[in-house]
């Protein structure tokens, strides 16, 4: 009983220290960016939908060498898009992902990643490739100068 509680601790830990803390408010996310010096990463997504969106998640933002580089390095901000009911943002996210949609990605590309400074100025731009998370950590920090 006792390995099984400290193996509950640990996984409870390690997903504290990994989790990713991906924010919906853009204004709030600049605001943060400013604060803390970091870049942001904001990806237009269609969580219930968008099949590479769904591979890149699973591929990349869920594995642990994304997630300590984001934890360390960056501020998260997905602009999501779903389609089923049961998935609807309130109407004031709708909202703000519309205009943001309008800004930044009038092409409606899905998914599409951005690195921004904390201005809102656009450093880069990626989609989904069938890479390592590595791989893709290194395309995201070439574009911090």
């Amino acid at each position: 009983m006792k390995n099984y509680l400290l193996l509950m601790l640990f996984v409870i830990v390690s997903n504290g220290v990994f989790s990713q803390n991906w924010q919906t408010n853009f204004e709030e996310s600049k605001q943060e960016a400013k604060q803390s010096n970091k870049p942001i990463i904001l990806i237009f997504s269609g969580t219930d939908w968008c099949s590479p969106c769904i591979k890149l998640d699973k591929q990349i933002f869920q594995s642990d060498i994304f997630k300590t580089y984001a934890t360390e390095n960056v501020i998260l901000i997905r602009a999501d898009f779903p389609r089923k009911k049961e998935n609807a943002l309130s109407e004031a996210l709708q909202n703000q992902n519309r205009k943001l949609a309008e800004r930044y990605n009038p092409n409606g590309f899905f998914p599409f990643v951005l690195m921004l400074d904390a201005k809102g100025a656009v450093l880069g731009e990626l989609g989904y490739e069938k890479i390592e998370p590595q791989a893709y950590v290194n395309k995201l920090k070439a574009f911090i100068k």
